[in-house]
């Protein structure tokens, strides 16, 4: 996409963290900017802080349901005609031994991380086909190092890996482009982190904004389908 003017995005989970980050710095650039979350007053408010509001669409979907991502298109393409990037990047993470995890946590995860991804990417394929669109998932440096107390998290996140490989394999004759982006620590309120000072040595939100910049501004003959990002430095214990 040399040039990313007008060009329409909608990101799921776009209300705060990695989402807020990559809105912000598209908007900058002059795209146009859906983002959804489950609670429309909480993306209404998050969008009063992105500048350009004339550019930003606030909407309210579950990833959960098919249906609801269905409806987050059809409104972004009454809206603005069209849809050029989806960005994945909704997820819930819960941690704890397997033999002590309860099974609505696990099914949550299921939900949201995988079968959320499954429907965004199911309620836009089409919309991306007629613009050669391109769809990034936010998966995480968890979906290729198991740990301890991540069995759930570790089975999405890898889940969400090996699914996007194969959908960039489907789509790409389509020349439609599909990218993972696989962070490390980044700073948000993720697994109920209030960022600060503290989280200065990981990677920001606007950094991965950048990021996903520099994959819509490849040349369409090249794709960097999996990208592992992660902090220079380690935190110093």
């Amino acid at each position: 996409m040399k040039d990313l003017q007008g060009k329409v995005a909608y990101i799921t989970g776009g209300s705060k963290g990695i989402g807020f980050g990559i809105a912000k710095k598209l908007i900058e650039v002059g795209m146009k900017v859906a983002i959804s979350g489950r609670t429309l007053k909480t993306v209404e408010k998050a969008s009063e802080y992105l500048e350009n509001n004339e550019n930003v669409l606030a909407l309210s979907s579950d990833v959960t349901k098919l249906e609801e991502e269905q409806k987050a298109i059809a409104t972004i393409i009454k809206k603005w005609g069209k849809v050029d990037v989806v960005l994945a990047n909704a997820g819930v993470g819960h941690f704890a031994p397997i033999d002590q995890m309860s099974t609505s946590d696990w099914q949550a995860m299921i939900d949201t991380n995988l079968s959320g991804v499954f429907h965004t990417l199911k309620a836009s394929v089409e919309a991306l086909k007629k613009t050669e669109g391109y769809y990034i998932t936010l998966a995480s440096l968890a979906g290729a190092n198991f740990f301890a107390n991540g069995a759930g998290y570790n089975a999405t996140k890898f889940g969400v890996v090996g699914f996007t490989q194969a959908a960039m394999l489907d789509l790409r004759q389509y020349g439609v482009k599909v990218s993972t982006i696989m962070p490390g620590s980044v700073s948000t309120e993720f697994a109920g982190n209030s960022p600060s000072d503290k989280d200065a040595w990981k990677i920001q939100p606007e950094d991965i904004g950048e990021l996903v910049l520099d994959l819509l501004k490849m040349h369409p003959r090249t794709l960097p389908s999996k990208i592992e990002v992660r902090p220079t430095r380690p935190d110093k214990k």
